[in-house]
């Protein structure tokens, strides 16, 4: 028999302290770990943490094999991690329901729970009986399953299992816009159980994304129906969001040692090496005692002020734990195995020589790591005057089951045992390596042959979409249906991924699905979602955004392939010319920078061996995913009735078409606008329907008499769900304005039943008759009011067509011919949202900045200091507008351009701490009604006039402080540069008088402004 080596021995004698400390209690029938011998739950936090030890001397154990028993030694442990991997599997998938609510919810009563009942795998306590929503725990989960099964171990065994841990994916997907609990299961810093925006969460699941990303998880025996699928552009959102958060761990919290897992080991989800180090030294600084860390600031856990009697604190109870708070050994362990990763042996040695001086000795000397040090209760005083200058006491349990097992890896890998690359074998670690410069290519492609000819006049030669066939070309949207069959799974009730906006990084692949090339076109061009993309100007400028974006956040090898369509609403109103900002847009690309980005334009055939291609798998034949699913296909997205069509498939031979042809097709055809209103006329003299006092206010009188009421006549007024006796006026600015005359309601003949009421049967015969836009939009108003969305018309003897589906199509109608103010209130009425709009109030959230929407005072305006789910998001601005929907809308589009200003130019909002978007909307009619000279009425017509274009360029002068003139029917008025004096602490644009201003532009004024650089005189 071969005698022993030292590494051997030393190995055992490893085994023993881990049987000793950490698997005796390991349930033998679950394979989940206790807290202790008295607190029997098994937190899932917890139990990876304190499994990775016995990972690691398994590992060490078949690396270092003396004899056969060192492997079985090995395999042993192996299985003992599997076995605790596989019994968290049973405790989520036994809560498959609140995976499949909570992708949608985002509610904390819908999240997994923090712990379980170690014997049986059930949960502990009620929904609302602790802190459950803690997607770092999930997302720790997912990342070392992923890091497992790249070391070899088979933790999943079946596609049901795989596609619970897709549908995990999706849980921790939003995790950038999701306020949970956190590590510490406390949330908010105060301790009042409020959930908040964590950066721990959102680095461990930005990590977890990128691991487990394209992962086979059968491992080396798998297929491409075990491939776990993730968006690239939801692992870009948390990345952005951490960046904007770090060094600070959220709203409450100026730091957190709980950052230095996503720091370092094991997440290494920051790539600016920079900022990786500024942490660290916020912590060492701010969070470092003589035994460890403290978690962070005015922690009161454990320590002596502290009243275990309550779960909660009182509001102005933190300032008694401040300098006694209790130090963690714990973080010491992280800095041993940051040093090992980063090859830095002083550090190594520093926090191994002072973990070991505060270790406690047990039985037979074996060394144990307890929770934490507390300051003895008869030395509180003299701790906090003198902070770190009192004896602590050891107190918790004994062994911290997480602080023991990464003792014993610190120290597997501080002797040379483990390299680092065992125990991160998808090369985590890598994360702040310098990344190469990234050339996004761009195929601009014409819609037909009437563009393509129209393109090479001005010396554009462009592909149609049919020329660069058999590649095919589709609309983002289609993508986010086809990613909605992902993770589908008729066993257990989940229903894949939520049907949600797709980036650009997504749009920028290639994907072949059986055996075909897809290339999509990038969301900020699909018109049928919100009207941005109805306006050229803007879907200009979110190219040159989205062409920066791509250049900074492009990870993937191979280069992102951006397809550009250009259709028929991007020519002049006549159609005979295209647009000017298009083709100038065209002649930049051509030179090889777009607004500071490389780029390389050309034919997409050319592109096929530089670009990255997806393989989406999981719709080819065999798989058991049908794409048609008569049950579920009822609804396609939430803008299913507005939508505007996209690249039809030619449907003239169904008998050729495969199952996937048909599906497209399909989805196309359900998404396409169908025509019932009858065509305009082109007339030159057509009024703005909400502007002119004969079409708004005589409107509201008829309405009010068809409801019994008594209403006064006033211009501007947008109605919502029902006609309320006392209606004002949009008038955004404060001031007096004079009245105006009553029109004679003779004036205004509206056909009448034999009640003297509306009658609406014999409008809408009016509305087969009708020919212009305006005509139109006042009828389809009325019938909204009084009738509501969902009445059926019966237009022209056709069933079904019903008052919303002919403001869709009006709303179309409306933004071919560039009618802002009806865009937006038609948007309105159709209840609209931006696809980006949480994610836009997360950005700003991340930044430090309270959101405040509605018109103030309070409480009409709402606080958002917190990030909340889409639909909640939007209930909440629609309510907090009361009566005027336009509002609403314009709400939601001045918080996406202070996202888009926040991320590219955050020197705008230093010293802001509240950005009131009801006041800047204010502000901004205020501004117009000034330069203008004219009633606040007309100013906000104005306002709710502008195209998105412009409207953005309006909000940056505001914010920057320029001044501008406005040029109103030949007239300009110049205005000169003053100095800049905004308030510091808010951003509340206060008071109306006229504000602060730097520079000078001039804008048109009616329906169309246009914002230009000053000139010198």
């Amino acid at each position: 028999m071969r005698s022993r080596s030292n590494s051997g021995v030393r190995l055992d004698g490893y085994a023993r302290l881990l049987q000793q400390t950490i698997l005796c209690y390991q349930n033998p029938v679950t394979g989940l770990l206790s807290a202790s011998h008295e607190q029997k739950d098994a937190w899932v936090r917890d139990n990876i943490y304190s499994i990775l030890a016995v990972w690691g001397l398994g590992m060490a154990y078949r690396k270092n094999a003396d004899r056969d028993e060192d492997k079985a030694k090995a395999y042993e442990l192996e299985q003992n991690v599997v076995k605790l991997m596989r019994g968290l599997l049973q405790c989520m998938m036994r809560q498959v329901a609140k995976v499949e609510k909570f992708k949608h919810t985002q509610s904390t009563k819908d999240s997994l729970h923090a712990k379980y009942n170690t014997a049986t795998c059930g949960t502990v306590v009620g929904d609302d009986q602790w802190g459950h929503l803690q997607v770092d725990a999930t997302s720790l989960f997912l990342l070392f399953l992923a890091q497992m099964t790249a070391s070899g171990l088979r933790i999943i065994f079946t596609l049901d299992e795989v596609a619970f841990i897709q549908n995990l994916v999706f849980y921790i997907e939003a995790a950038y816009k999701v306020a949970d609990y956190g590590m510490w299961e406390r949330g908010d810093k105060t301790n009042q159980g409020i959930p908040e925006l964590n950066a721990s969460s959102v680095g461990m699941a930005k990590a977890a994304l990128e691991a487990i990303d394209e992962l086979d998880l059968f491992g080396a025996h798998g297929g491409r129906k075990s491939v776990i699928h993730v968006l690239p552009d939801e692992v870009e959102h948390c990345q952005s969001i951490l960046f904007s958060m770090l060094p600070r761990a959220s709203t409450s919290k100026e730091i957190d040692a709980g950052l230095l897992s996503i720091i370092s080991f094991p997440a290494f989800a920051v790539e600016d090496v920079n900022l990786v180090n500024v942490t660290k030294n916020e912590i060492i600084s701010k969070l470092q005692g003589r035994y460890g860390c403290c978690r962070f600031l005015r922690d009161g856990y454990k320590t002596p002020r502290e009243d275990p009697n309550r779960l909660h604190y009182d509001p102005a109870e933190l300032k008694l734990f401040e300098n006694i708070e209790c130090e963690w050994p714990v973080f010491w362990t992280y800095f041993i195995i940051d040093g090992v990763f980063n090859s830095d042996a002083v550090q190594v040695q520093e926090y191994r020589e002072a973990l070991e001086g505060i270790l406690i000795r047990g039985k037979n000397g074996i060394r144990l790591v307890p929770e934490l040090y507390a300051v003895p209760p008869n030395k509180v005083d003299e701790e906090y005057k003198n902070p770190h200058t009192v004896d602590r006491v050891p107190m918790g349990k004994v062994p911290h089951l997480w602080g023991q097992s990464l003792y014993i890896l610190s120290s597997l890998l501080a002797e040379g045992f483990l390299a680092t690359g065992e125990i991160d074998p998808l090369n985590r670690r890598f994360s702040t390596s310098v990344k190469p410069d990234v050339v996004v290519q761009v195929t601009v492609l014409a819609e037909n042959n009437h563009i393509k000819n129209l393109l090479r006049k001005h010396g554009v030669n462009v592909q149609s979409i049919a020329d660069i066939h058999p590649i095919r070309v589709q609309p983002g949207r289609i993508l986010s249906h086809i990613y909605a069959k992902l993770g589908r799974n008729k066993n257990m009730n989940l229903s894949g991924r939520p049907y949600r906006h797709i980036g650009v990084l997504g749009t920028s692949k290639l994907y072949v699905i059986r055996n075909q090339i897809f290339t999509f076109t990038p969301q900020f061009t699909d018109q049928h979602h919100f009207y941005l993309a109805l306006d050229n100007e803007m879907i200009v400028e979110m190219l040159r955004i989205e062409l920066a974006y791509l250049c900074t956040c492009w990870r993937m090898t191979g280069r992102p392939t951006l397809t550009f369509p250009i259709s028929r609403t991007m020519l002049t109103n006549d159609g005979s010319d295209i647009h000017s900002a298009v083709l100038s847009t065209i002649r930049k690309l051509e030179d090889g920078y777009f607004g500071g980005a490389r780029v390389k334009l050309g034919n997409l055939s050319e592109f096929l061996t530089t670009s990255f291609y997806t393989y989406l798998t999981f719709l080819d034949p065999d798989c058991d995913e049908k794409l048609f699913d008569y049950d579920s296909e009822g609804t396609f997205s939430p803008d299913s009735d507005s939508d505007l069509g996209g690249y039809r498939e030619d449907t003239c031979n169904q008998e050729s078409q495969d199952e996937l042809d048909q599906y497209i097709n399909h989805l196309l055809q359900s998404t396409s606008l169908r025509c019932y209103l009858p065509p305009l006329r082109k007339n030159t003299e057509d009024r703005h329907v909400f502007s002119a006092i004969h079409s708004t206010r005589d409107i509201l009188s008829v309405m009010a008499k068809a409801k019994g009421l008594e209403v006064p006549f006033v211009p501007m007024t947008l109605p919502t769900k029902v006609l309320s006796a006392h209606r004002k006026s949009l008038n955004l600015v404060d001031s007096p304005q004079p009245l105006l005359e009553k029109v004679p309601e003779s004036d205004f003949q509206w056909p009448r039943d034999d009640h003297g009421d509306v009658d609406c049967e014999k409008l809408v015969e009016q509305l087969k008759d009708c020919s212009n836009l305006q005509d139109q939009a006042d009828i389809l108003y009325i019938l909204y009011v009084i009738k509501g969305p969902s009445w059926d018309t019966n237009l022209s003897g056709q069933h079904g067509v019903t008052v919303q589906n002919l403001l869709s199509e009006l709303y179309g109608k409306a933004g071919l011919n560039q009618e802002w103010g009806l865009i937006r209130y038609i948007s309105g009425l159709l209840r609209k949202k931006v696809e980006v709009l949480s994610e836009a109030c997360t950005d700003l959230l991340s930044h430090q900045k309270q959101l405040t929407v509605g018109l103030p005072p309070e409480p009409r305006e709402k606080i958002i200091s917190a990030p909340l789910p889409p639909e909640e998001l939007t209930k909440l601005i629609y309510e907090a507008s009361g009566q005027d929907i336009s509002i609403a809308v314009l709400t939601q589009e001045i918080v996406v351009y202070l996202a888009m200003y926040v991320r590219a130019q955050p020197s705008l909002f230093v010293e802001m701490l509240r950005l009131r978007i009801g006041l800047i909307i204010q502000v901004m009619a205020t501004e117009l009604a000034r330069s203008l000279n004219c009633s606040g009425e007309e100013a906000s017509e104005s306002l709710m006039n502008l195209s998105p274009f412009d409207m953005k360029n309006l909000l940056h002068h505001i914010l920057s402080g320029k001044e501008f003139g406005v040029e109103r029917s030949g007239f300009l008025s110049m205005c000169w540069p003053q100095t800049k004096t905004a308030s510091s602490n808010q951003m509340c644009f206060g008071g109306f008088s006229p504000f602060p201003k730097e520079g000078c532009s001039k804008c048109f004024c009616k329906s169309n402004f246009q914002f230009f650089p000053r000139q010198s005189p």
